[in-house]
């Protein structure tokens, strides 16, 4: 038998208040006075990762790292890939081309300039790239990113690309951008989320590693996992105004996603992205 396959452990570094859901509850303007809780939820990921000598990439935003440029340079001393959530977690879709470019291109430069490594990765807030701005990734690839982790092969009621492919491609050919889709199965004509994200939350543990091994023993391709640091907080701030199917989403099963984070942590092997798909030392 071969090795087992490396899969990718990434994480999307946001605040709790930053979230898409939010947006209409929570206004940018009061993001400075809301108490912010990622410091604390990132060293207890960063532990989780050492103790299990995991190597992942955590997709920051820029506003995290002008804030909290300790956090960046402790992501990137313990062996980490950093990489891009864009700056102010303002989804690709809501965006034209110039601003789009200006913002993935701040957060670029910001996180180079605090971490100290060239950032080559990105994954747009909510999957936000789709069939109607396809643009985003010539935008990408001219602000100096190599890959993209940014369409989702799913239906969801806020994001997706159903028919997308499922594992990396080249959406403009082999000299452009390649993305790297966030791990699926597929069942007759669908594909089902198996990589992360609320449905991680939601549905028993060994779900998840029944369909992850799925993707690694039956498609023989590296996994892709992503998480918040929110997610492993179930002593945030409880938001009013929201609807209901908003606070199930958001707050299910926070109270056991830390463990189950560690069980996974050790039923698999974990890598950086660019070390799986750029071949990075």
């Amino acid at each position: 038998m071969g090795s087992p396959i490396r899969n990718a452990m990434t994480v999307d570094v946001e605040d709790y208040f930053q979230v898409s859901a939010f947006a209409n509850t929570i206004s940018r303007d009061s993001w400075e006075n809301q108490p912010c809780r990622v410091e604390r939820n990132m060293d207890r990921i960063l532990a989780i990762f050492a103790d299990h000598g995991i190597h992942a990439t955590f997709f920051t935003l820029g506003w995290i790292a002008e804030r909290y440029p300790a956090v960046v340079r402790r992501i990137v001393e313990e062996g980490h890939e950093l990489a891009s959530h864009g700056y102010g977690h303002l989804r690709a879709s809501d965006q034209d081309r110039a601003q789009f470019a200006d913002d993935i291109g701040r957060a670029k430069a910001l996180l180079e300039d605090i971490g100290g490594q060239e950032v080559k990765g990105y994954r747009a807030p909510s999957f936000s790239i789709g069939k109607d701005n396809m643009w985003a990734l010539d935008v990408l690839q001219e602000a100096g990113y190599r890959y993209s982790s940014s369409i989702y092969p799913v239906k969801h009621d806020h994001y997706g690309v159903p028919d997308a492919p499922r594992f990396a491609y080249y959406p403009n050919g082999p000299d452009g951008l390649l993305e790297v889709p966030v791990s699926t199965v597929r069942f007759g004509e669908k594909n089902y989320p198996a990589g992360g994200g609320g449905f991680f939350r939601f549905f028993p543990y060994a779900l998840s590693r029944w369909l992850l091994r799925r993707v690694n023993q039956r498609d023989g391709e590296a996994a892709i996992f992503y998480f918040h640091p929110w997610e492993i907080d179930p002593g945030q701030p409880r938001q009013n105004g929201i609807s209901a199917k908003t606070r199930f989403r958001h707050y299910i099963n926070l109270h056991r996603t830390e463990e189950r984070i560690k069980e996974l942590a050790s039923d698999f092997q974990w890598d950086r992205m660019d070390r799986i798909y750029l071949g990075a030392q």
